[in-house]
């Protein structure tokens, strides 16, 4: 039978309703990494958008993590607490076979950063900005904050940030982890040669450089192996010298070789100088050839908004699932929409079925 966008899928033992995925997206709305009231009502929005999965946006493992002041996260018991209260909340609502991952994270050099509202640049004095760590010393661009390549202790007790972080999200009723190694943040600055220049046994070949992304994977899947673990790589820079799609690839592999049950397939982030060809579905061959060459399911992501070039690219097989992140804010009852569209049946929350006549009609017009 030919899969389609509406068809139920199973990932490490986790059923999901269908192939349709929100992607993680910021909201720099958290207050010391806790979740706000915004959260509270997002998640619930969410989880009543009928999408079969559900990543909330990066959360990260300890405070220098962060991106922003605002940013989500798990290091601390309030954070968990206040995780659980939203989490608890979007269950009462969600459709049945909707599931809710935590994507853990770490900004490293990219840290200490503006909320986006308030410029985006780097934290300047009198903006409470913190020390940036990364692979080496090397600041993402000109005027940001010289990161402090981390130490061997310090690698390790970022392993440990992973797992503590890890267990409160097991805690809290997520799940799965989704691990964030993509857009140029702490995990996709060790992977990639632009960003790490060491000689150590964490930098130098591909194999070294991924090493850390492997052994957290590894880490975090021995900690809590009743969650599903999936990841979310760049497979490319878009920058020559930096990482190809071919070790992009390598990189997905030892990812899946160390319990990654998918690869969400994006690109990029790690370079100003970086070349995106964006466009509808521009990242879609990325996670086709990642599906072909691995053999583990994909997750595509970007600039998809059309319901039919969606289901086309589920049914077509160039990847396991669809994620779906700006058009998700601007639409979301998107996968309502897409269920008309595309002629397929759809339940709503009793409380809201009378308005899928006129999503209907709204298509028809």
């Amino acid at each position: 039978m030919t899969q389609h966008l509406f068809s139920p899928i199973s990932l490490g033992g986790l059923d999901i309703a269908n192939r349709i995925a929100i992607a993680p997206m910021c909201q720099y709305s958290a207050d010391d990494g806790s979740a706000s009231d915004w959260h509270l009502q997002q998640w619930m929005t969410y989880a009543l958008s009928g999408a079969g999965m559900v990543t909330l946006e990066m959360t990260d493992v300890e405070r220098r993590g962060r991106i922003t002041h605002g940013c989500l996260g798990l290091y601390t018991d309030h954070n968990e607490a206040a995780a659980r209260r939203a989490l608890e909340a979007a269950r009462t609502v969600a459709l049945p076979g909707t599931v809710f991952g935590a994507q853990l994270a770490h900004a490293g050099r990219k840290a200490s950063c503006q909320r986006p509202w308030e410029g985006g640049g780097p934290l300047q004095p009198g903006q409470d900005p913190w020390q940036t760590v990364s692979a080496s010393a090397l600041p993402f661009d000109q005027g940001w904050h010289p990161p402090h390549p981390l130490t061997e202790d310090e690698i390790h007790t970022l392993i440990e940030h992973f797992v503590s972080a890890a267990h409160r999200a097991e805690r809290a009723g997520f799940d799965y982890i989704e691990l964030h190694a993509a857009h140029g943040y702490l995990l996709h600055q060790f992977i990639s040669p632009l960003s790490n220049r060491r000689s150590d046994r964490w930098g130098g070949s591909l194999e070294n450089r991924v090493r850390l992304a492997v052994e957290i994977a590894k880490a975090v899947k021995n900690a809590v192996p009743k969650l599903m673990l999936g990841a979310r790589i760049s497979v490319t820079d878009w920058v020559d010298g930096g990482l190809s799609v071919e070790e992009g690839i390598e990189v997905a592999g030892a990812l899946k070789d160390a319990g990654a049950s998918y690869i969400c397939c994006s690109s990029g982030g790690n370079s100003p100088d970086q070349k995106i060809p964006a466009g509808p579905g521009y990242q879609v061959h990325l996670a086709e050839a990642v599906r072909k060459a691995v053999g583990v399911p994909v997750r595509a992501v970007g600039m998809i908004d059309d319901a039919r070039q969606a289901d086309a690219i589920v049914a077509g097989g160039r990847a396991d699932m669809v994620a779906l992140a700006r058009a998700i804010l601007a639409d979301p009852r998107w996968p309502w929409r897409a269920a008309a569209t595309l002629g397929h049946p759809f339940k709503t929350a009793p409380q809201l079925a009378r308005a899928t006549s006129l999503h209907r009609h709204w298509l028809a017009a």
